[in-house]
């Protein structure tokens, strides 16, 4: 996949009002990439993903997925990813099951094809024993479970999550990450956002640190590191308020 791009954002950036959320990010990402954005809340990552999925148009700029213009051709480029927003809005009065039907139907695959691949994922996910109840009545964890087996249905070529490993158990996320990781060892791409600097620092072979809309870091992880844990770069770059010990002196002074 060398050479090929899976995301390209040229410019993009996002205001509201006086508040800029995305300050003109200029980033490519390879396809095959396993690309992770990090940072603290309110930093952008939410808002980039929404721009490059089509859900919210920027202000400036252009981005493109597997070679598609987003906004100038969202159909096309919706054949080509999966997304993952973080509070998936799903077709809940459906089963686990018919939900993957429907979606089958939207996407135009074969039923059979839907059939293979929508028992494959419920399996993989643990979803079997749920498939045949209502999305409305699934855990925050099985909601997150069956928006991704919804994201990857069609097979994209990009796939983005936004903290897709939130309300996750355990087990559940293992089995995510090893699924997401087969995706990308045949050539696919997942493009995701969190909190949880190990998982970033496990899972992606590239990053980007973003923070109150500006790229702070960019690029290969072991480089950016640079043996260090992410998390101790993430605060040297983004920086940490550290509160004088005299504002909490009252703290623990409680007496029985």
């Amino acid at each position: 996949m060398i050479g090929q791009l899976a995301v390209s954002w040229d410019n993009i950036g996002k205001r509201f009002g006086q508040t800029v959320a995305v300050d003109g990010v200029s980033l490519d990402i390879d396809a095959g990439s396993f690309f992770g954005i990090v940072g603290p809340n309110g930093a952008g990552k939410t808002t980039l993903l929404r721009m490059t999925t089509g859900l919210l148009r920027p202000d400036t700029g252009s981005v493109t997925v597997a070679g598609i213009d987003v906004w100038s051709d969202p159909v096309e480029a919706k054949r080509r990813f999966g997304v993952v927003p973080d509070d998936p809005r799903l077709f809940d009065r459906l089963t686990g099951r018919e939900l993957l039907s429907f979606l089958g139907e939207l996407r135009n695959l074969d039923p059979e094809t839907t059939r293979e691949r929508g028992g494959a994922l419920l399996r993989l996910l643990d979803l079997n024993d749920a498939a045949d109840s209502i999305v409305a009545d699934y855990s925050l964890g099985m909601t997150k479970k069956i928006a991704i087996a919804a994201a990857l249905l069609h097979d994209p070529k990009v796939v983005f999550l936004d903290e897709p490993f939130a309300g996750v158990d355990p087990v559940a996320r293992q089995v995510l990450e090893q699924i997401l990781r087969r995706h990308t060892e045949r050539g696919g791409t997942v493009v995701f956002s969190d909190h949880a600097m190990d998982v970033v620092e496990r899972l992606c072979d590239n990053l980007m640190l973003i923070d109150h809309g500006t790229v702070r870091a960019a690029g290969n992880t072991a480089e950016i590191t640079g043996g260090r844990r992410l998390q101790d770069v993430f605060v040297e770059l983004v920086g940490a308020h550290v509160t004088d010990e005299g504002d909490l002196r009252w703290l623990g002074s409680s007496s029985d």
